[in-house]
């Protein structure tokens, strides 16, 4: 008997022949999982929601277990649903590149590269990356397909083949991160500290950890660089256990947190993202009376805890044309930070 062409796996049933999974229940699956309802998930990949609603139940029948979790707070994967999303990210991924290949060999298109980029880098660490990464990929004959997302402490898009490698920022150590992934780093990068002009940080220039750790400290909110802002509450609770970052009271913009930290009835600073670097020494900078309602100061941090640094993570089983591409764009990038540093 013929099989379909997207036939995975056959499972055996009582009283009958097997029932197969395709690859249509995985991509189903992981939409599901992702959007996380049934709802959103149709939207994004067009099809009707009981239609979708009809193969997920189908898909937890093949397998014979329960994979998700109706709540009323949302959908939840059961500890089953978790190993399979895991292993139908690994398998679509697979068929993806594999597809690719088969294109690529008979001259149907070019390599592709999907590099995730967070909304929050700094913009020259930003452009400079996306500018080395299209020279090397120009070089090789490869095509990069960009995502704009934010990427946690674990690059969980990278790691989960939802994406081949991402530009974002080390919290722990390189060997800390998870197989298969592997890392280059750009340098090392801290944020910027708004401080009231009032404060005895302003004068000096520079601000310590405890000072900082006892202000209210408005921060960009969580979801856009949700592994900094908890890498960097850990650090400001070993001096404050009560530490709490506070989110801007609006949509996120440096002049606006400027306005309500100068406004604020406790001293209050403003700490942006990465974007220095790391022992570069700002002067005194004061924003415009017109941008602010009291002159905001920007401070350094001394011995700057909260550095970060901002590396290249991809997959370590890509194909080594894809690899090479991402060292060739990585080193420009690291000559060149260093050369703004020095």
């Amino acid at each position: 008997m013929a099989h379909s062409k997207t036939e995975l796996v056959g499972l055996p049933v009582a009283g009958g022949a097997p029932q197969a999974i395709e690859l249509r229940h995985l991509r189903y699956f992981t939409a599901v999982a992702d959007a996380g309802s049934f709802t959103h998930a149709a939207e994004r990949i067009f099809i009707a929601q009981p239609t979708l609603s009809q193969q997920i139940r189908r898909l937890e029948e093949i397998v014979g277990t329960p994979l998700l979790q109706r709540r009323r707070e949302g959908l939840r994967l059961t500890p089953a649903g978790t190993v399979l999303l895991d292993a139908s990210r690994t398998v679509l991924s697979l068929v993806d590149h594999e597809v690719n290949r088969t294109r690529q060999a008979a001259g149907l298109g070019r390599p592709r590269l999907r590099v995730v980029v967070p909304p929050g880098l700094p913009d020259a660490l930003a452009v400079e990356a996306a500018s080395a990464l299209r020279s090397a990929a120009a070089a090789a004959n490869v095509e990069i397909a960009w995502l704009e997302a934010p990427l946690d402490a674990e690059f969980s898009l990278v790691r989960q083949r939802r994406a081949d490698a991402g530009l974002g920022w080390l919290t722990a150590s390189p060997e800390a991160l998870p197989a298969p992934l592997d890392v280059m780093s750009l340098g090392d990068f801290e944020p910027d500290v708004w401080v009231p002009s009032r404060h005895p940080g302003a004068r000096r220039g520079t601000i310590s950890l405890d000072e900082l750790a006892r202000m209210d400290v408005i921060h960009g909110p969580r979801r856009l660089e949700p592994g900094i802002y908890d890498a960097w509450t850990r650090v400001l609770r070993t001096v404050n256990p009560r530490f709490e970052f506070t989110d801007p009271p609006l949509r996120h913009s440096l002049p606006m947190a400027l306005a309500f930290a100068a406004a604020a009835d406790r001293s209050t600073a403003v700490l942006t993202g990465p974007g220095v670097i790391a022992g570069s020494r700002p002067e005194l900078t004061r924003m415009p009376r017109a941008m602010v309602s009291q002159d905001m100061v920007l401070a350094g941090l001394d011995h700057h805890p909260l550095a970060a640094t901002a590396a290249v993570v991809w997959n370590g089983d890509l194909p080594r044309p894809l690899q090479q591409v991402l060292f060739d764009a990585a080193d420009g990038i690291t000559l060149s930070a260093a050369a703004r540093a020095g």
